[in-house]
């Protein structure tokens, strides 16, 4: 009685440990919570990385549903294993690759069906068969920067993952006198995808390879992967077809009862697999790695200091920079090779990265980047060209290096057009240039009727409207490029392309519409409320209301499509007090976060409210974007209003929260507002420092009443990049009363 009390009192002594002595240098980390977002339509993970790692060690659930993209929702109480390879915040899934679980007695894996989602793919009937899942409690789970850490109820085995950046580390303590084995299951399709082939060889006492390709989000994913424990093999029972799809580890009992697994994976080779695994040298000492992820998060949290009285705040905020820096993931191996998706291996000379989820992170996430991780751009850059180099089309939502088309637009045009614009360097401009107008001047994705009619007729491809303004937006990002490389006649071409939206405008409605191939003719009947996703609608993911203001680049000539500026202010306005009723026969998941017609739980929306600092009504900007970073964020594991999209709703925040947005990224001006800190401190890495102070702070004085760069008054509402980078201080006076002047001074 007194070995099992120990036994299952010991993983919350443990969690109470690693809680009250996590890190030694933990000043910023103690404030993360990698929770949050695991619940509502969050979407994200609560495993172990390290900052834009390549492994992802996560707890995975079982179910296939929406909510568990991740591989994990907080809502569940079974897990079937720990993987290696897991996605944040998306809103499809794949991965959930490399599945171990611990387990103390045998099991046939040979009854265990291979791809569960097949019974039923939204419910949990398939996982049901699986025979070595373990219920879990909520409360047992410990999750912080590159540690995790659950007591699994039914085999009693108290289980911690860490991470190095291409090696995963798993720890599992077992009750005494218990048998330890360990499952691997190479076969379960967890996350929508399928096993094509696998296979399982042990390589020594101590040492697995081995590999699974797979169909899935990424049509053609192959993962290699080497692992290494602790203890020598006893014994090995293999299951599946050619016995090759999984296998169950069995190891001696001792008094530790401990086993430490290090698994490393390649997109190449099992021989990249093992030098990805040997380039961690300290082989299986878990405390060690988990010491030294706490470090890397610590050291890539500093860099912003925010000052607030209210430590959840912090949380919230610092969570929200931890998940920014969860994607892209690096994909390259130590010696810089990398698979493409038709199967040649590439080099890079630095770090290759995948997961690019661009549709999203163009506005707020890689902006965010450009000031935390300016060294990486350049590598993410050199990344999407190697990806050019198989299609000559640049990517539009990378996985695993593989290109899934998914949602609209080709933003990796404009992300490479901000980085040149904000002096990025370390990759090779004419070539990008050549990539980003190649790509722009292609056919595919409905490109050719936007050549032949200067728009997308509604008639000839669904989605028209938003297709068209995201494509207006990208023919300004590349025109600006051309501008700054001498190019002045595709300059002009592609910014008189990039004024497509003006046909999509409806003087009578006020809204962005369908338009017909007849070019006269509307879609009708026409709902601004009506919700179709992907159904024969005009908008992806969205209505007319959220999606009628995507014109970042000429809000001027926006404006002017109006019967009036008022008449824009009053629609803006409405936006956000019109009813919150959606309509439509599909509506859209992806619809929520809503204030009024404005659905912050969806990127289309995210800079809707800074359009009032271009027409001269700041105090609205100030208003509104208060009030969506006190409604829509929160610290509870359901702190997100929708899917957290790989780092672009939490970029989002940090950069609102800091007082600055990248309204146009590409412009390289930031929009001013009232931040949620006393004061801010940036330090960048070219060594110079970005300060916000404030005065008058209060969580009622949520308007600026003047405004001082470097104590100069500032003659508008925004601040440039370029100043930023060269350090000093903005200062803020505030005041419960707006400042209707028209600019912040």
């Amino acid at each position: 009685m007194k070995n099992l009390f120990l036994f299952l009192v010991l993983p919350f002594l443990v969690g109470c440990s690693t809680r009250n002595n996590y890190g030694l240098n933990n000043a910023h980390t103690r404030y993360v919570d990698p929770m949050i977002g695991t619940g509502g339509h969050g979407h994200t993970y609560p495993g172990a990385s390290v900052p834009f790692g390549m492994v992802q060690v996560n707890p995975v659930n079982g179910i296939s549903g929406w909510d568990w993209c991740s591989g994990y929702h907080a809502s569940d109480s079974v897990i079937v294993g720990f993987s290696h390879l897991n996605l944040s915040g998306t809103g499809i899934g794949d991965l959930a690759d490399i599945l171990l679980m611990p387990a103390i007695k045998a099991y046939d894996l040979n009854q265990i069906p291979l791809n569960p989602r097949a019974e039923k793919e939204n419910s949990p009937a398939g996982r049901n068969q699986i025979t070595y899942k373990s219920s879990y409690k909520n409360s047992s789970e410990t999750s912080k920067p590159g540690y995790y850490s659950v007591y699994l109820d039914d085999p009693q085995v108290f289980v911690e993952l860490t991470a190095a950046n291409r090696v995963g580390y798993q720890r599992y303590t077992f009750q005494e006198n218990a048998t330890p084995s360990v499952i691997l299951n190479l076969a379960l399709a967890i996350n929508w995808d399928k096993a094509l082939q696998t296979k399982i060889t042990k390589k020594d006492d101590y040492t697995i390879t081995g590999y699974r390709f797979s169909k899935g989000w990424a049509p053609n994913q192959k993962t290699f992967f080497a692992m290494k424990f602790s203890k020598p093999l006893k014994n090995i029972q293999f299951a599946g077809r050619n016995n090759a799809e999984a296998a169950q580890f069995f190891f001696e009992a001792d008094a530790a009862n401990e086993i430490v697994v290090k698994t490393a994976i390649s997109s190449v080779s099992e021989g990249n697999a093992l030098l990805n695994l040997n380039s961690v040298k300290d082989e299986v000492n878990f405390d060690e790695i988990k010491q030294k992820s706490n470090d890397l998060w610590e050291d890539a949290l500093r860099n912003i200091q925010v000052k607030t009285k209210n430590d959840t705040l912090k949380t919230i905020f610092y969570s929200a920079l931890y998940h920014t820096k969860l994607a892209p993931v690096t994909f390259s191996d130590v010696n810089g090779e990398f698979r493409l998706e038709n199967d040649e291996i590439a080099k890079i000379n630095g770090t290759a990265y995948s997961t690019f989820s661009l549709w999203d992170t163009f506005r707020t996430e890689h902006p965010l980047l450009n000031f935390t991780d300016t060294d990486r751009i350049a590598d993410m850059i050199n990344s999407m060209l190697a990806y050019y180099e198989v299609r000559n089309i640049l990517p539009v939502w990378t996985l695993y290096a593989n290109e899934t088309n998914t949602m609209t637009g080709y933003h990796s045009v404009a992300v490479i057009a901000e980085a040149y614009m904000k002096g990025i360097r370390g990759f090779d401009a004419e070539k990008a240039y050549k990539a980003m107008k190649t790509t722009m001047m292609q056919d595919e994705r409905g490109l050719d009727f936007y050549k032949e009619y200067g728009y997308i007729p509604y008639d000839k491809l669904d989605e028209s409207v938003t297709i068209t303004l995201e494509y207006a937006y990208n023919d300004y990002c590349l025109a600006q490029m051309a501008k700054a490389l001498g190019k002045e006649e595709d300059y002009q071409y592609f910014m008189n392309r990039s004024k497509a939206y003006q046909h999509l405008f409806d003087p009578e409605t006020e809204f962005m519409r369908g338009k017909s191939s007849d070019k006269i003719s509307w879609n009708v009947p026409f709902d601004p409320k009506k919700s179709n996703h992907r159904e024969h609608t005009d908008y992806t993911e969205g209505n007319a209301w959220q999606h009628s203001w995507f014109v970042l680049h000429d809000v001027e000539g926006f404006v002017n499509l109006f019967k009036s500026k008022d008449n824009f202010i009053n629609k803006l306005e409405q936006l956000f007090t019109e009813s919150s009723e959606i309509t439509g026969d599909n509506i859209s998941a992806d619809i929520t976060g809503l204030i009024g017609q404005y659905a912050h739980g969806n990127e289309p929306s995210h800079h809707i409210a800074y359009l009032f600092n271009k027409i001269g009504q700041p105090w609205r900007t100030q208003y509104f974007v208060n009030k969506i970073l006190k409604t829509q964020y929160s610290a509870q594991k359901d702190g997100y209003s929708g899917n957290e999209d790989c780092g672009q709703m939490s970029a989002w925040y940090v950069m609102s929260s800091m007082g600055l947005y990248p309204m146009n990224p590409v412009s390289a001006e930031y929009e001013i507002t009232s931040p949620m800190f006393e004061s801010v401190q940036m330090k960048l890495q070219n060594g110079k420092t970005f300060k916000l102070e404030t005065e008058n702070f209060s969580p009622e004085n949520i308007y600026i009443k003047n405004a001082y760069w470097n104590g100069k008054p500032i003659a508008g509402t925004s601040i440039t990049h370029q100043e930023i980078l060269s350090g000093g201080t903005l200062k803020l006076i505030l005041s419960n009363q707006p400042n209707k002047s028209g600019t912040l001074n």
